[in-house]
């Protein structure tokens, strides 16, 4: 009975079987060494990167600061200094951006004619001082009168043409005239100053400003194109405004009302500008000495007029009320 029963009863073994054990082949251990050593360097450059763009939102944002502070102080200086002056600073900007092309011009004209030798420059006699040489003359004669007689006589043989042309410019405007013909129209006032200028003074003196640049130009508008039927091409108009914006003004609204060009400015067209007397000076005797008439037209805003231009035989300057003076002074 005993030896049955313990031949019944199992082993240790039999009771607690081992699970068989999985082998591990030589590549899947290799691969898992591979990933185990390569872990590490991962982490550094993934640290590494994580530090590069780091720095650089952290550069970013410091940009980004100070181009804020920059607009923040553009903005206070455009509130502080431009206020208020935005329209006379876009009139300085363009009539400086029309005058510039030019004055280029301009300069290297006087560069090629520069003269090695200076030549004497000769001041003729005002007609104004021969006329008050004669008031003051203690002779009764009609001697001494004669000169400024024969001045203002200048322009008597051609009285009809030039008061049937200023009639013309009372009319409408004749938008279509031919280029050097006036466009616009003037008033009586216009004329009186014109026929003033031409049948009293002779083409050479002052006359009181119109009350504005645009009504000075304009009646010199007029002037140009009577003197240019009178003399053709044989004249040059030359103007003197001490400033790039007034010369601006000048070439634009002689361009509108006498339909020219940009190509009818300069030192070889029919109009030039001038900022300094002095090159207006030279230039004027130059075309004295081609036998041309230069016809010299001044600003209101230029303070007198210098005396080497009393000697040449056509100008005429525009003389400023005190309000148009003070309103010229306040744009400087």
């Amino acid at each position: 009975m005993e030896s049955t029963a313990a031949d019944a009863m199992p082993d240790d073994t039999d009771l607690n079987p081992q699970e068989p054990e999985t082998e591990q082949s030589p590549a899947d251990a290799g691969v898992q060494q591979e990933a185990e050593a390569s872990t590490p360097e991962l982490n550094a450059v993934v640290e590494l990167a994580l530090k590069d763009l780091k720095e650089r939102h952290d550069a970013l944002e410091k940009e980004i600061s100070e181009l804020a502070q920059r607009k923040q102080q553009l903005e206070r200086e455009l509130k502080t200094n431009f206020a208020g002056q935005s329209d006379a600073i876009a009139r300085r900007v363009k009539g400086f951006q029309e005058y510039l092309g030019g004055a280029l011009g301009d300069l290297v004209q006087s560069v090629e004619n520069l003269e090695l030798v200076v030549q004497p420059m000769v001041v003729q006699p005002s007609p104004l001082d021969q006329q008050a040489d004669s008031n003051g003359a203690a002779s009764g004669s009609e001697g001494p009168a004669a000169p400024a007689a024969a001045v203002a006589d200048t322009f008597r043989p051609d009285e009809d043409l030039i008061r049937a042309a200023l009639e013309r410019f009372l009319k409408q405007p004749d938008v279509y005239a031919d280029p050097w013909n006036l466009r616009r129209s003037i008033d009586a006032r216009d004329t009186a100053l014109l026929e003033d200028w031409f049948f009293n003074q002779g083409g050479r003196g002052a006359q009181p400003s119109r009350g504005s640049r645009p009504r000075n130009i304009l009646a010199s508008a007029a002037l140009v194109s009577i003197i240019g039927e009178l003399y053709g091409d044989q004249f040059q108009c030359l103007v003197l405004a001490g400033g790039p914006e007034r010369l601006g003004e000048w070439r634009r609204g002689l361009q509108d009302a006498l339909g020219l060009g940009r190509e009818d400015f300069g030192p070889s067209s029919g109009i030039v500008l001038f900022e300094r007397p002095e090159a207006l000076v030279e230039r004027a005797d130059r075309l004295e000495e081609r036998g041309e008439v230069p016809l010299i037209l001044i600003d209101a805003a230029e303070r007198s007029v210098e005396i080497p231009v009393l000697q040449f035989p056509l100008w005429l300057a525009f003389a400023a009320g005190p309000g148009e003076r003070l309103d010229d002074d306040d744009l400087l």
